[in-house]
């Protein structure tokens, strides 16, 4: 069986905690490691202690996204870790536009 085609990967800038100061915004995603981000998104935040101290990143928007191969895989909690590095430096965290909330109602 030979490999699937898929289309050439694209060149992206991989950026440095640094640039995130220069951003409008940030939207963070990454896949569901055990109920916790990879650890290399991790390393990637841990690097950020500059930021937090200047507070550059305060009051800026952001948001999380993640993913992960099976239903219980733990999402929740990886977007609920997720928040509290947004927390640390200021920043506001956004849902996602459009979704409704809906109430459940429990049958007895």
């Amino acid at each position: 069986m030979g490999a699937a085609p898929a289309p050439a990967w694209e060149d992206h800038r991989v950026i440095s905690p640094r640039d995130l100061a220069g951003a409008d915004g940030v939207l963070r995603g990454f896949p569901t490691r055990f109920g916790m981000m990879a650890a290399q998104m991790k390393a990637f935040l841990d690097a950020t202690g500059g930021l937090w101290r200047d507070q550059a990143l305060a009051g800026k928007p952001a948001g999380v996204f993640v993913a992960t191969d099976t239903q219980g895989g733990g999402q929740e909690t990886t977007a609920l870790t997720a928040v509290t590095q947004l927390a640390h430096h200021g920043m506001l965290f956004l849902r996602a536009p459009g979704l409704r909330l809906r109430r459940r109602h429990a049958r007895c």
